[in-house]
């Protein structure tokens, strides 16, 4: 949703860089997600932008449209929205099992070394660099706390499946 509006942002010619205009912005685009994990998507105002908010150029400039407060607020409350009428639903964010759902019922805190983080994302969107997750990293800190009952899961040396096997089985354990 942050790469979302920040797309539309750009789109408009809008200066990212500066809070007042983000903030006087982040009203007024309409922001879809799809839920189904079989099928995501994202569109700003009817248009499908599922892969125009995977570029480098986005990813530059999400960190500070996302620290602008009226933007987390707006946002925030559309998630919340979305987790409350899903009825069960995994999401993933920075500040997902802190801020947007705290009384979730499964909270896992993914980590993984600079290194396997740059790699898995330059396979992702073929020009990622470690320097440019790192930074990401240092301007998404405030927004990055682990819960005090999230279970941590170093992925370093692990493949998708197995990740996704040991949050199944996180989740299987807690509906016991």
């Amino acid at each position: 949703m942050y790469r979302a509006l920040t797309w539309w942002l750009l789109d408009r010619g809008a200066d990212t860089t500066d809070p007042d205009v983000v903030a006087r912005l982040a009203a007024e685009p309409v922001i879809e997600v799809g839920i189904d994990p079989a099928a995501p998507w994202t569109r700003v105002d009817g248009t499908d932008v599922s892969e125009a908010i995977r570029t480098r150029e986005i990813t530059g400039a999400v960190s500070a449209v996302a620290a602008v407060p009226q933007v987390r607020a707006r946002l925030i409350a559309m998630q919340r929205e979305i987790i409350a009428d899903a009825g069960g639903i995994v999401a993933e964010g920075r500040d997902i099992g802190t801020v947007v759902a705290p009384h979730a019922q499964v909270k896992v805190f993914l980590t993984a070394d600079g290194a396997a983080r740059a790699s898995r994302r330059a396979a992702e969107a073929s020009w990622s660099t470690q320097a440019e997750v790192d930074r990401r990293d240092r301007l998404d800190a405030a927004q990055s706390g682990k819960a005090t009952d999230a279970v941590e899961v170093d992925s370093t040396g692990l493949d998708l499946d197995q990740v996704v096997g040991i949050i199944v089985g996180l989740a299987l354990q807690k509906s016991r």
